[in-house]
Order: structure tokens, then C-alpha cells, then sequence
């Protein structure tokens, strides 16, 4: 083998050699290098396209960078273990042969080094070309790995790549979700996902703790968009019916491969559990509780070992108040209903996020389909159900009509369920004297706001609404009310968009003559200004 070429791989990017090395045959180049082994200097004039300027060049220097360095880990003859340095190697006794693997094995580490900076690049092809490169060095050393092990009893996985590859992704001054999103496939495989997962929180922890707790918005955002790309199996015969298969594997397995953590669902779930919990137990930006509480019961809650850890988030969360406060009722939904949560003043707390702006959120229809969820329970005390009839009705004064089309039925709704309230409806009155309302609207607590005490007087106003489905609506209480509950799945999603839509095609327009002689200009007068630019036709 020829003697080392002294060059510095991770010099800057060269700028009067570029055309020059760009116009290098790549593939015969490689060939060349696999060839013969006295051609294994010529590795650096792919790491000089490998830093070239150009991003086309860039892209094709890695795609000969993955034939060449995939081909050497299939045929072994990159050095495996412990790998010295590369000056020690020369000057020791070290053979030919041991000498040539050596030095083709710190290539390889350049060309990896090299590959996690162009993660880095503004450039969105470079990038995935790194991306996809480093993911078949990844699959090259499962396949073939780097050090030397019974395979009967230990499994190879390139633990230190992926960490590396994951620590490039989830950068703190680069948003990185177009990458992360190419990413995806990758995490497809169950052993690249749990090692995936692991890397994750050793990153969170490492990366948090050293800004103490701080919110870091890029970086926050970049995990969580990773994180909420991981797609648990939901079961054991996922996994095992599936390692066979390289598409679901990087690593080939042994009789044994039962015993290996990564192909074990309960495995899967503590990962998948530290990982949620290493990332929440930080201060999150408020868009980001958001994001997560969205996708929390569905996508978080039924993969974890142990769901009722997370009610120390859903409590802080349910405290912010607003959406995020709303939100996080899909959480407690959970943990109450299927894993015995004792939550105390649950309903309380409910009954304190009806407020005006309930009716304006993006997640109202969400809200109220969950309320009427909590609240459908036959066992509820009767001044509970009361007092949620009685705030919803005084705050549809001023809602909209959209609101008020799902409010009305919901009210409407308890009242069949709990017969007790219907005092609210026939409240004996005087004519002459109008009766004060006793209840206490800014009252926290709905045993005491006095709701019984008062009425539905709220809906007898709406019944003179402007809108007539509102008043249409208000009007059926005059009547008795029907044992059949009103669905109100169908009107959760309503915009008023549609309403209008759905009003205009209900009325038949008809042409109502104003004049005998139909108008075609504002004014009539020839030369006036305002009939030459306002005409009607």
C-alpha cells in the first residue's frame, strides 16, 4: 500500500480545485479503489468533491462514498475493534494487510465525520443524501459489524452512528422537520426506532440540563417532530413475525433474537415511556403543549407501560387554562375512564373553563364533545348538572349562532338525563314582578352558585333571536321536552360559513321591482364623474 498522503479531510471547502476534481469519473474512481489496494489514496480525491462547493458534486461524491465504503464493510476489510491510531499503526509491526484496515477504517470515520456536517447544509438534497448515506453505513455495519462478537450470544447495532445521526437532527438553531420527515422510513424498522428512542433521550437530558430547564423553541419543536414520527407496534406478533425482514431490520439475527431487548414489545414501551417523560418533565413553549396534548390520547397514552404517569403533565397543563386547558381533557378522559384516575374537583374545574371564549377556540367542538362525555353519567348530583345547564345558558347571550345550535341541544340533553332539573324550566313566576336571578355567575364552585334556585330564563330571550334556527331552537322548550337525546355530533363541526351556505340555499330569491324604469348608473347625467365610474351594468 502506498504511504498516507498528508491532507487534512476536514479543512475548509476548496474553491480553485472544484471544476477540476468535478470532473472526476466517481465510479471508476471507486472501482479503481476496490480494485486495487495500492490505489486506497485515491479515497481523498472523493473526499475533496465530498467538500466541494458544489452541491451537485456534493451529492454525487456521497452517493461513490456509499458504494465504496458499503462494498469494504460486505467484503470486512475495514478493522474491527478497537481501532488505534493511525501513526501507531505505521510505525508498529503491524502487517500489510493490518495496516491497509486500519487506514481504510479512519477513512470511513472521516467520511462518516464529513457526512454529519452535511446534515448541517442549507441545502436540502445534501442533506438527504447525507441522511441516506449514513443510514446504509448504519445497515452496513448491523449487517457487518465492526467488532468482533459470538453472535450466538451478543447482537451488533451501530449504536454510536445513530446517536450521532440523532444528535445532527435535532439541532437548536435549524429547524429540521423537512429532514426528519425523510427520516420516518428509517424508524419503520423496530430496531432503528428503539435505538432511535434511547438516543432521543439521552439527547433530551443532555441538551436540557445543560440549558437548565430553559425553553429552546427550535430544538423542542425538532424533537418533538421526531418523537410524534415514531409509530409504536401495538403488538408482541408485530415485531416478531416482521425481524426476518430487512426492510423492518438493519441487523441480522440468531436463533436467539427473542432475547434481544430491541425485539421485545414490553422493551418497546419503556423506551417509548422514558423518552415522553425525559421530554415533558422540561418547560415547553405554549404551542407546544398544544401539539402534544393533540396527539397525547391517542398516540402517547396506549403505547406507555404506565399511563398514569403522565397526570403530573396533564395536571400542569390542565391548570394553564384557555385551549391548553381544554385539550388536556382528553388525557384525564383517559386515565378517569380506563385506568381508575381519582381525580378530585374534576368538575369543578370544568365548570370553571366555561367561559365566553369557549365558544371562539379552535378546539370548541372537541370541548363539547367531551363534556358531554363527563357529564352523561346518571349518577351526577342534580346542583352539578344544574349549574352547568345554568352557565351555559347565561353565557349564550353572547354567543354566536354556530354556538349556540350545539349549546341549546346540550342543555336540552341534561335536562333528559336528569329529570330533577326540569324545575330550572318551570320556575313559578309572577307577572308583575320580575323576579333577581340568585344565581352567582363568578361563583368557582357549582355547589354553590344557587343554579337550582334560578331558571332558564336565557333561552326564553333566545327565543327572539335574529337567526331563526337559534329561535327555532329556543322554542322547544316550551313544549315538553322529548325522551330521545338530540345527536349533536352533527352541529359540533358547523362554521358559520356553512350556515350561511345552508340559509341561502333554504331562501328563493325573487326579483322585487323598486321602480318601473330599472336604474342603470347612480346618476343619470352625461359628463358626471360619479355616473361615469359607478355604473350598475
Amino acid at each position: 500500500m502506498a504511504p498516507a498522503r498528508k491532507r487534512n479531510v476536514s479543512s475548509a471547502k476548496r474553491t480553485d480545485q472544484s471544476v477540476k476534481a468535478a470532473k472526476i469519473d466517481l465510479s471508476s474512481k471507486v472501482a479503481t479503489i476496490l480494485q486495487s489496494k495500492k490505489h486506497a489514496n485515491d479515497v481523498f480525491d472523493l473526499f475533496e468533491i465530498l467538500q466541494s462547493e458544489q452541491d451537485k458534486d456534493v451529492i454525487s461524491a456521497v452517493d461513490a462514498c456509499s458504494k465504496l465504503f458499503c462494498s469494504l464493510l460486505e467484503r470486512k476489510e475495514l478493522y474491527m475493534g478497537k481501532l488505534p491510531a493511525e501513526e501507531e499503526a505505521i510505525s508498529g509491526g503491524c502487517s500489510a494487510e493490518e495496516k491497509y484496515r486500519i487506514y481504510m477504517r479512519h477513512r470511513y470515520n472521516n467520511c462518516v465525520e464529513m457526512l454529519l456536517e452535511h446534515l448541517s447544509s442549507e441545502v436540502h438534497g445534501v442533506k438527504e443524501s447525507a441522511l441516506c448515506c449514513l443510514m446504509k453505513f448504519a445497515a452496513g455495519e448491523g449487517q457487518h459489524p465492526l467488532e468482533d462478537l459470538d453472535w450466538s450470544e451478543h447482537y451488533s447495532f451501530p449504536r454510536e452512528l445513530i446517536q450521532a445521526l440523532v444528535d445532527k437532527l435535532l439541532s437548536k438553531t435549524t429547524d429540521n422537520s423537512l429532514l426528519i420527515s425523510r427520516f420516518q422510513e428509517f424508524l419503520e424498522m423496530e430496531d432503528v426506532r428503539y435505538y432511535v428512542m434511547s438516543s432521543i433521550r439521552e439527547n433530551v437530558c443532555r441538551i436540557m440540563d445543560k440549558n437548565k430547564g430553559a425553553v429552546v423553541p427550535i430544538y423542542q419543536n425538532n424533537v418533538f417532530t421526531l418523537m410524534s414520527n415514531i409509530n409504536m407496534p401495538s403488538k408482541e406478533s408485530e415485531l416478531n413475525e416482521l425481524h426476518g425482514q430487512t426492510r423492518r431490520s438493519m441487523i441480522s439475527f440468531s436463533a436467539k433474537h427473542e432475547d434481544w431487548k430491541a425485539a421485545k414489545l414490553n422493551e418497546h414501551k419503556r423506551v417509548f415511556e422514558r423518552m415522553w417523560l425525559g421530554f415533558l418533565k422540561y418547560k415547553l413553549p405554549n404551542n407546544m403543549y398544544k401539539k402534544v396534548l393533540v396527539i397525547l390520547h391517542d398516540s402517547i397514552l396506549p403505547h406507555m407501560s404506565k399511563p398514569t404517569l403522565m397526570i403530573d403533565f396533564l395536571t400542569a397543563a390542565y391548570e394553564v387554562g384557555g385551549a391548553i386547558s381544554l385539550l388536556a381533557l382528553n388525557g384525564l378522559f383517559v386515565l378517569i375512564h380506563q385506568h381508575n384516575l381519582d381525580y378530585p374537583d374534576f368538575y369543578k374545574k370544568l365548570y370553571n373553563l366555561l367561559e365566553p371564549s369557549i365558544f371562539h377556540v379552535k378546539y370548541r367542538a372537541r370541548f363539547f364533545h367531551l363534556a358531554n362525555l363527563f357529564l352523561s353519567s346518571s349518577h351526577l348530583p342534580v346542583y352539578l348538572v344544574a349549574a352547568f345547564a345554568k352557565r351555559l345558558a347565561r353565557l349564550a347571550l353572547t354567543a354566536p349562532p354556530t354556538a349556540l345550535l350545539i349549546v341549546l341541544p346540550f342543555i336540552y340533553n341534561l335536562i333528559r338525563r336528569h329529570p330533577s332539573c326540569r324545575v330550572l324550566i318551570h320556575k313559578p313566576s309572577t307577572e308583575d314582578e320580575p323576579l333577581a336571578d340568585p344565581y352567582v355567575m363568578d361563583e368557582e364552585d357549582p355547589a354553590q352558585c344557587r343554579a337550582l334556585e334560578s331558571s332558564l330564563w336565557e333561552i326564553k330571550t333566545l327565543q327572539k333571536h335574529y337567526h331563526p334556527d337559534v329561535a327555532k331552537a329556543a322554542m322547544l322548550i316550551n313544549a315538553p321536552l322529548l325522551e330521545q337525546e338530540e345527536d349533536i355530533s352533527e352541529v359540533l363541526e358547523i362554521t358559520t360559513y356553512e350556515l350561511m351556505e345552508r340559509d341561502l340555499k333554504q331562501t328563493q330569491t325573487k326579483n322585487i321591482p323598486l321602480e318601473f324604469n330599472t336604474a342603470t348608473q347612480l346618476l343619470k347625467k352625461e359628463g358626471d364623474v360619479l355616473g361615469q365610474h359607478f355604473c350598475l351594468d
